[in-house]
């Protein structure tokens, strides 16, 4: 068991590590690691380059998470014997090692994105019915209130009541919550600038048409 949670891990994390903004600029010359919010993750995409390369850079990264875990799925239950509860680990720890890949990238010294894009590919691909209802829930926070972060964490909050109403034992759990507190702690800058009223607001991506260079 212990080979297969490190091969499992090793592959998620360096398929996570393969940033979506790494297309977005090669399409538009723009590093958006460089610009805006300085990350490469979908919502600096969105604000540097307008709303299509945020959801080019968002489809990209969602996908890593989608097959990830159908790849993970499959080997499981072709390949391996284990037991219900540890196909639910093995599923959680590779999506952990997509979204640790994807924030904390080694070729890019650890700086990467906050794994949003990721975290619903994950859910998705592990309870695709739940991962609609919290994408729903994530675009209607998001427009309601006009602040991504909002529906973001309303989506985690989707992940954590899945993963405790629908996996099994406490490993899930656990993972969950610590993804919860790793996005907390990598949107901290953002909460700051929602209590000082600086928080860039959904409808100003939807505005915005090309990049910034």
């Amino acid at each position: 068991m212990s080979i297969w949670i490190l091969i499992i891990l090793g592959i998620g994390y360096f398929v996570g590590a393969m940033h979506g903004s790494k297309v977005a600029q090669a399409l538009s010359g723009v590093n958006i690691k460089k610009e805006g919010l300085k990350n490469s993750g979908a919502s600096n995409a969105a604000i540097v380059l307008g709303m299509k390369y945020g959801i080019l850079v968002a489809v990209i990264d969602i996908l890593k998470g989608v097959f990830v875990i159908i790849g993970v799925r499959f080997f499981v239950q072709q390949y391996g014997s284990f037991t219900s509860m540890e196909q639910d680990l093995l599923l959680y720890l590779a999506g952990a090692a997509v979204i640790l890949g994807h924030n904390f990238p080694i070729y890019t010294g650890f700086k990467g994105g906050k794994g949003t894009a990721s975290i619903i590919g994950i859910l998705f691909a592990i309870y695709w019915p739940i991962g609609l209802i919290g994408l729903l829930l994530l675009i209607g926070t998001t427009f309601l209130t006009d602040f991504l972060l909002i529906g973001v964490f309303v989506f985690y909050a989707v992940f954590i009541v899945a993963s405790i109403w629908f996996a099994e034992g406490v490993a899930p759990i656990a993972v969950a919550g610590f993804l919860f507190a790793m996005a907390v702690v990598l949107h901290i800058e953002n909460f700051r600038r929602l209590v000082r009223k600086e928080e860039p607001r959904i409808s100003a991506f939807l505005k915005k048409k090309k990049p910034s260079v």
